[in-house]
């Protein structure tokens, strides 16, 4: 018989013992992982003043849900921004919209908190910024910066707080993302010193036929009343239905305690006769997934001048994660005629608690609102086609949300220097997730120089998009992402350039463009790149700085716009 440690040994070599220690780390390490990731103390606030907020995670706004924090600054700039843990800088990226100037750092437990809207980095960060800038030539940057280039501790300062980008007044955006999947996670789950004991207000119940699509009807609005914690209706607590498929959407907002500005819900759960029906929760949500917002919210109510509503079940070309549907994809569905209890509660990330209860009872001889009538369609998760004479559109099957009853008009009237008609396809007041492929027929025999000018503006209420156009024998073609009127012209004006506005240390242009597109700003400085900044997209500005000596230069600048017209202008400047 072997001894206990010739067995011993015998075991250690065994595979299923190598294989079950690996798998018992591994597990080890994700429990401690988990631990790590959810510890209320690991992340700090990133100012040093008290936490207070101006929009939550998952707040709403226009095609895309908020994706973090917005942390008061005192309505001032400049303010020291600290590391929220110990990590390094991982990424650093500047645009003239939407971050404006932001740092993402990278921490050992898994995940990578996002700073925006900053002013300035710290003297040896900018340095090194400014020196890749010049490398690339480029202002506009995304910089993947070596782990060990700038390790940060804990509370360690790195940048000043500011306006940058698409903010529209001072602040912090501040996200909380897991590195590995750049999924965005709501902020508030990590227990920031913020204190909330108020649960989310309730201000609108709407209520849809979903046996057709929510496009093609308006909501039926159900008047509610707050009645102590509870939320019911105004006049009777029964509802009955015409249609044996019902959803509901809500409008709902939530405060922390001792704030008067609206965030967002976290989640909010439908159940039918005490069973989970269907429900939501903010949380985990990449960037490629944020323009389903626009899914998740009545778009076209919003869009004709409505509030928010929420839809608390998920519309059928909705990909996002953010819904639990137990079944019939989340719609509530009647299979008798008795009245059932339907609760609604509604929660913010403290637990929180707010309820709507009612009772809802099919009833087939309830008139249904009136349908729109159906012509030709649009589906969701298909490839879609409309073919006119003069005018074609060709979707993705991720376009629409929803059924989709198409709607075409060639208007009367031609601008000057159109190439033709303006064309109506579909309301602006359904939203379009993905880019669709419009062509317009010209009668018009256009040289080359005209043709490689050709530009496409497509209007969407008080939003205007233009695009280079592209040429198919006499077909005019570009990629849009919003329904409305669409227009070919040719634009053959270059864009202007202001001589250059010297104010104090710094020279400032504003060009313009009669289309209102600039696609390429450059300066050269005795013909080598010099850094104009180009915050929010309209002005470039130049800071004297060791790049521009003393003396007198050449300076040269050159616009183009988005047809492709170049404008260049050389002044003598003299510093």
């Amino acid at each position: 018989m072997p001894s206990f440690a010739t067995f011993k040994k015998e075991l250690l070599n065994t595979m299923w013992f190598k294989i079950l220690s690996v798998l018992f780390i591994f597990l080890l390490y994700s429990n401690m992982c988990s631990a790590q990731i959810f510890q209320p103390d690991y992340f700090r606030n990133p100012l040093n003043i008290k936490m207070e907020l101006v929009a939550n995670f998952g707040e709403l706004r226009n095609n895309h849900w908020h994706m973090g924090l917005d942390i008061r600054t005192q309505q001032r700039e400049n303010l020291p921004v600290h590391a929220a843990a110990a990590g390094y800088i991982s990424k650093i990226k500047i645009e003239p919209g939407g971050f404006g100037r932001a740092i993402y750092i990278n921490h050992p437990n898994g995940l990578t908190t996002l700073y925006a809207h900053l002013n300035n980095f710290t003297p040896a960060i900018d340095k090194w910024v400014k020196e890749q800038q010049y490398k690339l030539e480029s202002w506009a940057v995304e910089l993947i910066v070596p782990p060990q280039l700038f390790p940060l501790s804990k509370g360690q300062f790195f940048a000043y707080s500011g306006n940058t980008g698409g903010s529209a007044g001072p602040h912090v955006h501040f996200e909380i993302r897991d590195t590995k999947t750049d999924k965005c996670l709501n902020p508030l789950i990590f227990r920031f010193p913020l204190s909330d004991n108020v649960p989310p207000t309730i201000s609108r119940l709407a209520m849809y036929d979903r046996s057709r699509s929510v496009y093609s009807q308006s909501p039926q609005m159900l008047p509610i009343k707050k009645t102590g914690s509870m939320y019911g209706m105004v006049k009777s607590d029964l509802v009955k239905v015409g249609s044996n498929r019902i959803s509901f959407a809500i409008g709902a907002t939530d405060r922390l305690s001792g704030s008067s500005n609206p965030n967002g819900v976290y989640s909010v759960q439908v159940k039918m006769d005490g069973n989970l029906v269907s429900g939501f929760i903010l949380n985990n949500i990449g960037y490629d997934e944020t323009r389903y917002m626009n899914a998740h919210t009545d778009y076209r109510y919003k869009t004709i001048g409505g509030s928010w509503l929420q839809h608390l079940s998920p519309m059928p070309g909705d990909a996002t994660s953010i819904y639990n549907t137990k079944s019939n994809e989340g719609v509530i569905v009647f299979n008798d005629e008795e009245a059932h209890l339907i609760r609604i509660e509604v929660k913010d990330a403290a637990q929180n608690i707010s309820v709507i209860q009612l009772n809802v009872q099919y009833d087939p001889n309830v008139a249904l609102n009136t349908i729109t009538p159906i012509t030709d369609t649009w589906i969701p998760n298909y490839i879609n086609a409309f073919e006119h004479d003069y005018f074609e559109a060709y979707s993705s099957e991720t376009t629409v949300y929803d059924t989709v009853n198409v709607t075409y008009k060639k208007l009367d009237g031609i601008s000057a220097k159109a190439l033709g008609s303006a064309h109506y396809f579909l309301s602006s007041a359904i939203p379009a997730h993905d880019s669709f492929l419009v062509r317009l027929h010209s009668l018009d025999t256009l040289n080359d120089y005209q043709k490689n000018c050709t530009v496409l503006l497509s209007t969407s209420g008080n939003r205007k998009v233009v695009k280079k156009a592209r040429w198919q024998g006499n077909w005019v073609w570009a990629f849009f992402r919003q329904f409305g009127t669409f227009q070919a012209f040719i634009d053959d004006v270059p864009p202007t350039i202001n001589a250059p506005a010297a104010s104090g240390n710094r020279i400032v242009f504003t060009p313009r463009d009669n289309f209102n597109s600039i696609r390429k700003f450059r300066a050269e400085l005795d013909g080598k790149w010099l850094r104009f900044t180009n915050n929010g997209g309209k002005t470039w500005i130049y800071n004297y700085d060791e790049k521009f000596a003393l003396g007198t230069h050449e300076l040269k600048v050159m616009v183009e716009d988005e047809a492709g017209n170049v404008t260049n202008k050389v002044w003598t400047v003299t510093r």
